[in-house]
């Protein structure tokens, strides 16, 4: 295909033209009140509840130290002996999570 740029354009019938509308392709457009090329979002409000959350969870430490240093004192002292069943299911949940 050749574009030649010497070419003038050509103007538009009447029908074609966006000031002559009827009142049926007048109703099909009501979006096209903004200008052209405008793109509007909504958001709803659980961004920022969810924002909050993460905010929130960034200030919590990773690891509760103060709850490590007690279980290592009562582990130091040879007063921890959890229950058999406590550590089977601690193992199996273990094993379970990492398969996934």
């Amino acid at each position: 295909m050749r574009i030649d740029s010497n070419q003038q354009t050509q103007a538009l019938p009447e029908s074609s033209r966006t000031g002559n509308t009827s009142p049926a392709s007048a109703e099909a457009r009501p979006a096209a009140s903004g200008a052209l090329g405008e793109d509007q979002a909504q958001l709803s409000g659980v961004h920022a509840q969810v924002q909050a959350l993460v905010g929130q969870a960034a200030q919590l430490p990773e690891i509760r130290q103060e709850k490590v240093n007690a279980l290592r004192q009562v582990v130091l002292g040879g007063n921890y002996s959890p229950a058999p069943q406590q550590i089977a299911d601690s193992l199996f949940e273990h094993m379970v999570v990492q398969a996934a």
